[in-house]
């Protein structure tokens, strides 16, 4: 199950990388297991994903919790919060 992963903003300077395409394992079910997945597989995205609570996501271009899961997903972008005045 090949996924295109997106990153935005500081998430995307702190990773390296804009984008880049993962094949996660089975048991990797959830937006919250594939950053845990991505996590341990660099120290980038480690630092990048230390803080859930700085991150948002969307899967195919739909807002989608950490528990949201990625069964069938083609797409998970991953971006910090948007704020606006």
């Amino acid at each position: 199950m090949a996924i295109e992963m997106l990153y935005f903003a500081w998430v995307r300077e702190t990773v390296g990388v804009g984008s880049e395409r993962v094949d996660p394992p089975a048991e990797v079910t959830s937006v919250g297991a594939l950053i845990d997945w991505l996590a341990a597989g660099s120290a980038a995205h480690a630092a990048a994903f230390a803080d859930r609570e700085r991150l948002r996501a969307a899967v195919d271009q739909r807002f989608a919790g950490l528990d949201a899961p990625i069964a069938g997903a083609r797409e998970v972008a991953i971006f910090p919060p948007v704020t606006g005045g």
